[in-house]
């Protein structure tokens, strides 16, 4: 976006994404995911596969995804583009146990990448 003096201008760039944004919360589903170690390690843990099956991202219905890395950041991505960031770390071999006790699969994800 190119740099504008302009408060009007601004004031309505604003207000549309505000407008986007409500739309999501209010008319979108959207799985909300906490990940306690991110800030540590750089990356996100998705996971796609527990106890024998399918779950996770793989399974998922909702339209939106939401991360909370840490009290004050959230990154919300439209489930599409977290399935094809998973796509792209399996097939970097960046796969692995994690969750509850170990039993699920999952890819790793940088938050980088969820940036981009």
């Amino acid at each position: 976006m190119e740099f504008n003096s302009n408060f009007k201008y601004d004031l309505k760039i604003g207000q549309l994404q505000e407008q986007w944004l409500a739309e999501i919360l209010d008319s979108s589903t959207l799985e909300v995911k906490r990940d306690f170690k991110a800030s540590q390690t750089g990356n996100v843990f998705v996971e796609f596969f527990c106890r024998g099956k399918a779950s996770g991202i793989a399974t998922t219905e909702a339209d939106y995804w939401a991360f909370i890395l840490d009290e004050e950041i959230v990154v919300i991505l439209p489930t599409s583009k977290v399935k094809a960031l998973v796509e792209e770390a399996q097939e970097e071999g960046r796969v692995v146990k994690g969750g509850d006790s170990n039993l699920s699969e999952g890819a790793l994800i940088k938050i980088e990448r969820l940036l981009k």
